[in-house]
């Protein structure tokens, strides 16, 4: 298949290549990271906000807050409303979502409006992650549709290891407002590359869609969505305060390794998934809740000790609800995996 076909022409899913599309699968890798970036960065920032827009650190912190909520409130709804549209101009909206708001940020001197751009940049965000996984599938025949997907979320641990710290680092030098600009640039070179390598897909049949409904009463649905949410809210409450927190072991100034640090252990986590999620799925998520546990105890306990928070950094991301939601489910959940992803 072409790469090069005409803007509108509509690939099918008969066409799918027999290797994997590289250039258009790190082009959604590439979507993803720009969603955990802007989801995360102000948590490296955060200092940097609070003297920019006179707020205090409780304030700053609601720009995740209000992000994560356009990202839960967008998500499923985004996904039954859009089921019939084309793909990639469908993505490329979204990515253009990112474009307007987060340059909203980089230029607002309203905490309000801000506030309010950051809940549309997370409405972009759901919309966002509600067909990245189902278009790297779609790109692929069966045989590869697992490599693919690791390929397009490839993004995620690699914003987490390299862009925050590197972001942060940034916000020291040439301020936070001069990040988000940044994080604006990286847009319009994605909404190129997409462009110039992501094929385009029909919208999903009506006949073969599933309601909200549905979906939410299928078996297993309902506490798995309770334990992604009670996790990545534990989680984000952790990652959004760690510049204060860290200010009480004397390592306000070390965001950025710290950061660094803990994306490194992210990686190493998805290498863990990789090799056993297909047998020891459940086994897994325990770890997972039972690691991140006891890291929050350690931290309670001894967060004015350095060695404490370095370590801790390396073990709270062991493979995680975030990674594991985006694994291979359940055989009864197999159809409403392929209803929602298409």
């Amino acid at each position: 298949m072409s790469h090069m076909s005409s803007s509108t022409e509509v690939v099918q899913p008969a066409s799918v290549p027999a290797r994997l599309p590289w250039l258009a699968l790190l082009a959604l890798a590439m979507t993803g990271f720009i969603c955990i970036l802007t989801e995360t960065i102000p948590a490296g920032l955060l200092p940097h906000i609070v003297e920019g827009l006179n707020i205090s650190k409780g304030m700053a912190g609601q720009l995740v807050t209000l992000y994560a909520i356009g990202s839960l409130v967008a998500a499923i709804p985004f996904a039954m409303f859009t089921a019939g549209m084309r793909r990639r101009p469908l993505l490329l909206a979204i990515i253009a979502g990112f474009l307007v708001f987060n340059t909203i940020t980089a230029i607002s001197s309203s905490y309000a409006l801000t506030l309010v751009a950051r809940f549309f940049a997370g409405v972009a965000a759901g919309a966002a992650w509600g067909m990245i996984a189902g278009y790297a599938r779609r790109m692929v025949p069966d045989a590869l549709k697992g490599r693919a997907l690791a390929v397009a979320m490839v993004g995620t641990p690699i914003a987490l290891t390299f862009g925050v710290p590197a972001g942060t680092l940034l916000g020291d030098l040439i301020g936070w407002r001069a990040v988000f600009g940044l994080m604006s640039l990286l847009t319009l070179v994605l909404m190129v590359w997409v462009l110039w390598k992501v094929p385009d897909y029909t919208g999903q049949p009506a006949d073969e869609r599933m309601t909200m409904g549905q979906v939410f009463v299928l078996p297993g649905i309902r506490p798995i969505l309770m334990v992604v949410l009670t996790w990545m809210l534990a989680h984000n409450i952790l990652y959004t305060y760690i510049a204060p927190f860290l200010e009480r072991s004397g390592l306000g100034s070390r965001v950025d390794l710290v950061l660094l640090i803990f994306g490194l252990a992210a990686i190493v986590s998805i290498w863990i998934v990789g090799l056993l999620i297909d047998r020891k799925l459940r086994l897994l998520t325990l770890l997972s809740l039972l690691g991140f546990a006891l890291v929050s105890v350690a931290l309670w306990v001894g967060g004015t000790s350095v060695p404490v928070v370095y370590a801790a950094s390396h073990c709270g991301d062991l493979p995680s609800a975030e990674q594991l939601r985006c694994c291979k489910p359940p055989k009864r959940m197999q159809a409403a995996k392929k209803a929602w992803t298409s």
